[in-house]
């Protein structure tokens, strides 16, 4: 391969999220952490190029986007997954979980219900709380290990008054991409009982091969005058430092209302580095993405089979996209505090503890392959030795 996914970067001593804080938070600097959701890895090297060429520059001024960094998000979206958006559809924010608070605020009532599909990933819930909402839980159903939407279920909560839905598209944690007939049966709902739609898929350009991300706002007219997407870049090429993001909602009146709440707050103007990074990734990146998904499929492959190998008893939900591992570790009969304790203490590994995704989440957790093999295959020999003292004989 051209890109070299199994090189290691000392990321530690760079104020990183997850290298910099394993004391702070697990009691051990030594701790390796596959846990939050950036990669280990170097982004596209036009990346780079663009965001060195804006940095020599030496004046940091006010900026505006230009016609070309929208062009690269119409050109990505057009080849990569067969939808046409209009330059208009498309507003900046700062941040995935920036957008879902806003929309939350925005399209809700004060104490009305929002719904969630559990387990997910777990700002939903902060945003839906701390905007002084209820959670409407759907929780999803696992059968033969994939995750299904219960139709019935959500159809009661929208008869119940909930107005609003936070798709996560693909899913996190789960992994799960929904198909066309999944999404066209649940925009059918959302448009007979008047749910407006927010679609989170900032993990759209990392299908695993074998299946293909559907935006749910591409599947008619009629949903996507109801839904508003957020996407980003950031999980794609891993530029989540840069804190940029953007929506599309075809439907003026939901557009006009977010972007006047953007407005509001002061968060319209354009990141000095940010668009320029887009802009090179969407425009430049495809080859690197490619080979990405090639390093991550055998991550996962490879994680699968150590695991039924080494530790059986933890039964892995196989993931359609994302770079996350969903293992079901309820065999080891530990509750929250016990698998904390197999980690951070005697396996010496950071993975991500399930409840947090939701009470259905309990007894999971998540791991972040986005790493080199090396370091995959070390957090999972720490953490199959250390389980063994859990296992039956």
């Amino acid at each position: 391969m051209k890109y070299d996914f199994n090189a290691i970067i000392d990321r530690r001593n760079t104020r990183s999220y997850k290298w910099d804080q394993s004391e702070k938070l697990f009691g051990d600097k030594d701790i390796l952490p596959l846990w939050v959701a950036d990669m280990d890895f170097e982004g596209p090297p036009a990346v780079k190029e663009a965001i060195l060429r804006r940095a020599e520059h030496g004046v940091y001024g006010y900026s505006v986007r230009n016609d070309s960094y929208i062009e690269s998000i119409t050109s990505w979206f057009q080849r990569r997954h067969d939808w046409s958006i209009q330059p208009e559809w498309i507003s900046d924010s700062p941040g995935i979980v920036t957008s879902l608070s806003l929309a939350v605020e925005l399209f809700s009532e004060p104490g009305g219900e929002v719904i969630l599909q559990s387990p997910v990933y777990y700002p939903f819930y902060d945003v839906i709380k701390m905007n002084g909402r209820k959670v409407a839980k759907n929780p999803l159903i696992l059968r033969d290990g994939r995750y299904e939407m219960d139709y019935d279920q959500l159809e009661e909560l929208m008869k119940g008054g909930a107005k609003l839905l936070l798709l996560c598209s693909p899913h996190n944690p789960g992994g799960r991409v929904w198909e066309r007939e999944e999404l066209l049966k649940l925009g059918e709902l959302c448009v007979a009982h008047g749910v407006t739609v927010i679609s989170d898929e900032i993990h759209c350009d990392l299908v695993l091969p074998g299946h293909k991300h559907i935006p749910f706002a591409s599947l008619s007219e009629e949903i996507a005058d109801i839904t508003l997407t957020t996407l980003a870049a950031t999980k794609t090429f891993n530029l989540p430092g840069l804190q940029t993001s953007f929506i599309v909602a075809s439907n003026p009146s939901l557009k006009r209302k977010f972007d006047y709440r953007i407005k509001t707050l002061s968060l319209h103007m354009s990141h000095f580095f940010a668009q320029d990074a887009v802009q090179a990734a969407y425009n430049e990146g495809d080859e690197w993405l490619d080979e990405l998904m090639q390093h991550l499929s055998g991550n996962v492959e490879y994680a699968i089979q150590y695991l039924a190998e080494h530790l059986p008893q933890v039964k892995v939900i196989r993931p359609d996209a994302t770079y996350l591992l969903w293992m079901d570790c309820r065999e080891l009969k530990l509750d929250i505090a016990g698998l904390k304790k197999l980690m951070f203490k005697e396996a010496k590994v950071a993975f991500s503890e399930g409840s947090v995704f939701g009470d259905e989440g309990e007894g999971y957790l998540r791991i972040n392959l986005a790493c080199p093999r090396s370091t995959l295959q070390e957090a999972l020999e720490r953490f199959t030795q250390a389980a063994k003292a859990y296992t039956a004989e």
